[in-house]
């Protein structure tokens, strides 16, 4: 066992604090995947060599650790390849974690549904059940040429490996970050983005709005980390899904809305962020809309000493940028928790 998938356990709309909990994997090895909003993959080959101690101890230092400097607990999966971690820590409890070694990935495997597969989507499990294929065990058992004239050549032979263990999975350090932080060709960034998933399909507009000003207030702290503003927002907002959603006209599926919004002036005040994200929301006219996730993309990146504000002479909104100045130095002295989100906008 030599990948652990580790979920945070982080309370609602606190879900700046991954980048600090990603640092504290980083102190065990470099090879980290980062699996927003509370989770990551980390490759312990190396760091089992070099601390002298396996997989299952180093997450259990992970854990204390975690608690310790961060008060947050965490659910850790740990198995020969990123697939086998993640699908482990489902099973996981806090507390524990829950490691599938490698003469016991055919046992483990098994007995789950077909759909507990990374991949595998309502309507292929559907199309599998249809042939007495409800289980990883009898997908595993199936001729591979059945499950290809089922899903398709790529796709059965894709399925028919992993339902026999086989994880050609890597972690890949930053990978999921592509979409988060687009660089530029001399290494700057382009853009930065942030998700916020539902447990559950959530018809709360209110519930949406303090996912909107959560991932706006990550944006902001983001970007001033970096002495950057951004000239755009870009919102997605992400329905359930239906299951027979075809392509709109565009090419894009019915099942998300995507709206960008150029700022007034280049910013990363989170306020002001929040306020564009807000309006975009409202715009879009939702109702009784089944949310899944809400995803805001800050574009247009620009260092931040070449852009100019505006000055309003209110006192209010001011007194709002000095307090956000002091919060973001006690993050970055006492950690994420010094201020928790939400404090600082409306």
């Amino acid at each position: 066992m030599t990948v652990l998938c580790v979920r945070f356990q982080l309370p609602p709309m606190y879900e700046t604090a991954l980048p600090g909990l990603l640092g504290l994997l980083e102190g065990f090895t470099p090879v980290v995947q980062a699996l927003p909003p509370d989770g990551a993959l980390a490759d312990l080959r190396g760091a089992e060599r070099y601390f002298g101690r396996t997989a299952l101890e180093l997450a259990s230092v992970i854990r204390v650790r975690a608690l310790a400097l961060h008060g947050v607990d965490c659910v850790i999966g740990a198995g020969p390849g990123p697939m086998l971690a993640r699908m482990a820590q489902r099973d996981a409890r806090p507390g524990r974690t829950r490691a599938v070694a490698a003469d016991e990935v055919r046992e483990f495997l098994a007995g789950k549904p077909v759909v507990a597969l990374p991949g595998v989507g309502t309507r292929t499990a559907r199309t599998l059940c249809e042939y007495g294929l409800d289980t990883l065990g009898r997908v595993a058992a199936a001729p591979l040429s059945t499950l290809q004239r089922l899903v398709g050549a790529r796709a059965g032979r894709e399925l028919h490996e992993k339902a026999n263990g086989m994880d050609r999975g890597r972690v890949v350090p930053d990978a999921v970050s592509l979409p988060h932080s687009r660089l530029r060709p001399g290494g700057g960034t382009t853009l930065l983005a942030t998700e916020r998933r539902f447990t559950r399909d959530e018809l709360d507009p209110g519930r949406h709005r303090r996912a909107l000003l959560s991932a706006a207030e990550e944006l902001g702290g983001r970007l001033r980390a970096l002495d950057q503003v951004c000239r755009s927002l870009t919102l997605t907002v992400r329905y359930a899904g239906l299951p027979h959603s075809r392509p709109g006209p565009s090419g894009g599926t019915p099942d998300a809305t995507t709206r960008t919004r150029t700022l007034p002036e280049p910013t990363a005040h989170s306020p002001a962020l929040t306020t564009v994200a807000y309006g975009m929301y409202e715009a879009l006219g939702l109702q009784r809309a089944r949310v899944r996730a809400i995803a805001l993309r800050a574009e247009g990146l620009a260092p931040a000493e070449r852009a100019s504000h505006q000055l309003t002479f209110d006192p209010v909104d001011e007194k709002v940028r000095r307090i956000e100045e002091v919060a973001d130095r006690a993050r970055a002295k006492f950690g994420p928790r010094a201020v928790m989100p939400g404090t600082l906008a409306a």
